[in-house]
């Protein structure tokens, strides 16, 4: 089969991948703009696409069996313009990472490692055990809220409870499983939380049901002194809002990693908001960067593989999303 990695995103995931698959296959990169005649026919005559963009104004594939999404979120992706016949399949495989970022984030309002690095070298023992001017607070005496409770919010849910947090969950269903988490909620009712944490994060993907979701009203019923992070999409955080909440200190610091705006290009520079966020001193702000790891970048490469070798084998392929 012909396999196209398209775009920067999907050639990430190519280096070994050949010896992923059971079978000998073409590989081929293909750059995010289609403008050769070459590229638009090796497009349009691919078996497998890996790639996080489609609609309509791409060449339309002739024999195309699987669309492959080399990561959770396929917003990207026109599902109406794709063949009826194709599969379209997502991967995960970055909540490890997304875990870690969201703990350390949680951990550096507790343990200030580099302010106290940066006294010390100038001669000031403020965090001196035994003095009265450095004593710090505990992560574990605080609660946090997740929303959504998938891959992602399973795995800070489990290092919250490691670093003894309580643990509360929004979700659309209950969990049969419900051992990492003190109380829950259905998500329709997610703003009765929000008043009960010290630690908002979201996880939730993008869709009909969750754009906008956190809101003025989602902020206003936030403690004065919470945390909110955002780890899922950045539509399920409505952007005004949350510039406001920031703006007129209804909440004490967000940790954002997940935006409305991005570059067009690698080498584009490009705020994150058409708001100046960049101008708050009680914000975090990181360019995506929670899930990308050597860690992720494997797991992924792995599950595509397999999804190619079911393809090749005539059998589904996991992770199927629903047309």
């Amino acid at each position: 089969m012909k396999v196209v990695f398209h775009g920067a995103n999907a050639s990430t995931f190519h280096p070994g991948f050949a010896e992923l698959l059971s079978d000998q296959h073409d590989l081929v990169l293909l750059p995010d703009l289609l403008n050769s005649n070459t590229d638009r026919e090796e497009y349009a005559n691919a078996d497998v696409i890996i790639g996080i963009k489609f609609d309509g104004t791409f060449p339309r594939p002739r024999n195309l069996k699987l669309y492959q999404v080399p990561g959770a979120g396929y917003d990207g992706i026109s599902i109406s313009e794709l063949p009826v016949e194709t599969h379209l399949c997502n991967c995960f495989g970055h909540e490890v990472a997304i875990a870690e970022y969201a703990m350390s984030a949680l951990l550096s309002r507790h343990v200030p490692l580099a302010d106290a690095d940066r006294r010390l070298r100038q001669g000031d023992w403020k965090y001196w055990a035994g003095g009265p001017s450095g004593i710090r607070t505990e992560l574990g005496n605080t609660t946090i809220g997740v929303l959504g409770y998938g891959h992602i919010g399973k795995a800070v849910a489990q290092r919250a409870k490691a670093f003894g947090m309580a643990v509360h969950v929004a979700n659309r269903s209950r969990p049969e499983d419900q051992s990492q988490m003190d109380a829950f909620y259905a998500i329709d009712d997610f703003r009765k939380m929000l008043p009960n944490v010290d630690v908002v994060v979201n996880t939730l993907p993008l869709a009909a049901t969750t754009t906008g979701l956190v809101d003025d009203e989602a902020f206003e019923s936030m403690r004065s002194n919470a945390i909110f992070m955002n780890v899922g999409r950045g539509g399920v955080v409505d952007e005004d809002a949350l510039y406001k909440a920031l703006k007129n200190g209804l909440i004490e610091h967000a940790f954002i990693d997940t935006w409305y705006q991005y570059p067009n290009k690698p080498d584009a520079a490009t705020f994150p908001s058409r708001l100046p966020f960049h101008e708050l001193s009680n914000i975090t702000m990181t360019p995506h960067m929670s899930g990308w790891t050597h860690g992720t970048i494997e797991r992924r490469k792995i599950t595509m593989a397999e999804n190619i070798n079911l393809i090749s084998q005539g059998q589904k392929p996991a992770n199927r999303i629903a047309k």
